[in-house]
C-alpha cells in the first residue's frame, strides 16, 4: 500500500458517510411521485388490506405523464457538487449530482414506460438543461445537456416480467415510480405499524383512494406516509411523507398529470446531440447505472439498511441490524477505520482534498459531536436518515433519531 493511501481511504471514510445518508435520502425520494388535487370523489368502501391487495395485483404496463416532486431534508443544497459527489467530473460525475439535486427543492420530470424494456425518465426544471436516463430494449443511454455528455451501456432485456410501474429508467437499483416507494414502505408492514384507509382524493383528474402508514413505534423520524392509490387500476399516483418532528411534508411527489395509454414507440428513441461526447461503457457495470448512480447493498446479507441505502461501498464490513420495524439501527465498520486527526478544528468532517469550497459546507450543516459510554463520535443529520460515525470508525444508520443512534452506540438497543 502506498504511504499515503490509509490516509486517502480514512477522509474517504468520513465524506462517504453523509454522502450515502444523502443517497437514502435520493433513493426514499425515488423519481416519480406528488400533488394535491381539489375535491374528494364518492367511490365504493374499501378496507386496508383490500387496497394493499389492490396495489400489490396491478400490473400496469404502460404510461406516461409528469410529475412534480417536493423534498425537504433538511439537507444543505447539493447544486454545484456534481461530480465530486460522482467521483470526477464528467457524464458520471455530473450524473449523480444531478440525480441528487433531487434531495431538496422542487423539480418536474416526465416519464414514460411501455413495459419493462422501455422507459423514459427526462429532469425539466427551466433553470438546467435537460437531464435524461432512457432505457430501450438493451440500449441504455444517460445524456445531460449541461455538460454535454452521454453514456451508453448496453444490457440483456431484463426479462422481469414487471409492470411499468415496476420497470426502472435504468437497472432496478434505481426507484422511478410511486410504485416503487409504495412497495418499499408496504414491506416495512407488520406488528410495528399502523395501515388505515383515510377518505379519497382526486389526483391528475383520477379519482383514488388514500392509505395511511404510521409507525407504532416511537424513536423513528417518520411521522406517516400517504399515498394515494388509483381507484381505477391500483396505481399509487402520490406518495408523502411527513416527519415525526412535524412541519412540512418532507417528500411530496406525485404526477400532475398521467395517461395510461401505450405511448409511441420514438418516445424511447434516442439519438445523441451533435457534438456530445459519448462513453462506452461495458455492459452491466457491476454497482453502476448509467450516468454515474451507484448501485445499492440493500438486499446483502447479513442484513438490509433501513431505506435500502445505495451507493455504500462495499468495503463496509460487518453490517447488522439492530432493533426491528421502523426503529432498526444498520451497524457497521466504514473502510479505512476512524476519523482522521487531522480534521479541521470545529469541523465535523474533512471534505477529499481539491473538493470544492460547497462540499465542506455540506459536511459542516450534516455533522454534530457526540459522546456516549461508546467514546466520541459525529451525527449525520437530515429530516428522515441519520447516521453516527464513531471515531474509532463504526457506523449507525437509520430512520431514526440522533438520540436513537447514541443509545445503539451505547449498548441500550
Amino acid at each position: 500500500m502506498a504511504p499515503n493511501d490509509s490516509a486517502g481511504r480514512r477522509r474517504t471514510a468520513r465524506y462517504a458517510v453523509p454522502v450515502a445518508v444523502a443517497g437514502v435520502a435520493a433513493a426514499t425520494i425515488g423519481l416519480v411521485p406528488a400533488l394535491a388535487a381539489s375535491g374528494d370523489p364518492e367511490l365504493p368502501g374499501i378496507t386496508a388490506q383490500q387496497l394493499v391487495e389492490k396495489i400489490a395485483a396491478s400490473d400496469v404496463q404502460q404510461l406516461s405523464g409528469t410529475v412534480k416532486v417536493t423534498t425537504d431534508l433538511g439537507l444543505p443544497s447539493l447544486a454545484g457538487l456534481g461530480g465530486d459527489l460522482g467521483g470526477g467530473k464528467g457524464a458520471e460525475g455530473d450524473g449523480i449530482g444531478k440525480l441528487l439535486e433531487l434531495a431538496s427543492g422542487t423539480h418536474t420530470l416526465r416519464v414514460a414506460a411501455d413495459g419493462p424494456d422501455k422507459q423514459r425518465l427526462t429532469v425539466v426544471d427551466a433553470a438546467s438543461a435537460e437531464y435524461s436516463l432512457v432505457r430501450n430494449g438493451k440500449d441504455v443511454w444517460a445524456y445531460d445537456g449541461a455538460s454535454k455528455e452521454a453514456v451508453h451501456s448496453t444490457e440483456p432485456g431484463s426479462g422481469s416480467g414487471k409492470g411499468a410501474e415496476g420497470g426502472a429508467a435504468g437497472p432496478s437499483e434505481l426507484p422511478a415510480t410511486p410504485k416503487d416507494l409504495a412497495d418499499q414502505a408496504l414491506k416495512a408492514v407488520d406488528a410495528t405499524t399502523s395501515v388505515t384507509v383515510d377518505g379519497t382524493a382526486r389526483i391528475a383528474g383520477r379519482d383514488a383512494y388514500q392509505l395511511v402508514i404510521k409507525p407504532r413505534q416511537s424513536g423513528s423520524t417518520i411521522g406517516s406516509i400517504k399515498v394515494a392509490v388509483d381507484a381505477d387500476n391500483g396505481v399509487p399516483l402520490k406518495f408523502t411523507l411527513t416527519p415525526s418532528g412535524g412541519g412540512k411534508a418532507a417528500i411530496d411527489a406525485g404526477f400532475t398529470k398521467v395517461d395510461f395509454a401505450k405511448p409511441d414507440a420514438s418516445t424511447f428513441d434516442f439519438t445523441p446531440p451533435k457534438g456530445v461526447k459519448v462513453t462506452e461503457e461495458p455492459a452491466e457495470a457491476p454497482g453502476k447505472v448509467p450516468g454515474g448512480v451507484p448501485g445499492g447493498f440493500a438486499d446483502k446479507a447479513p442484513g438490509k439498511v433501513p431505506g435500502g441505502a445505495p451507493g455504500a461501498p462495499e468495503e463496509f464490513e460487518g453490517l447488522n441490524v439492530i432493533g426491528e420495524g421502523w426503529t432498526s439501527i444498520a451497524r457497521f465498520t466504514g473502510p479505512g477505520g476512524g476519523i482522521p486527526s487531522g480534521a479541521p478544528s470545529g469541523s465535523a468532517a474533512e471534505a477529499p482534498s481539491g473538493a470544492p469550497a460547497e462540499a465542506q459546507k455540506f459536511l459542516d450543516a450534516l455533522g454534530d459531536k457526540v459522546t456516549g459510554t461508546f467514546g466520541s463520535g459525529t451525527v449525520f443529520k437530515s429530516r428522515l436518515v441519520n447516521a453516527l460515525l464513531t471515531d474509532d470508525g463504526k457506523v449507525y444508520v437509520g430512520a431514526v433519531t440522533p438520540e436513537a443512534l447514541v443509545d445503539a452506540a451505547n449498548g441500550k438497543k
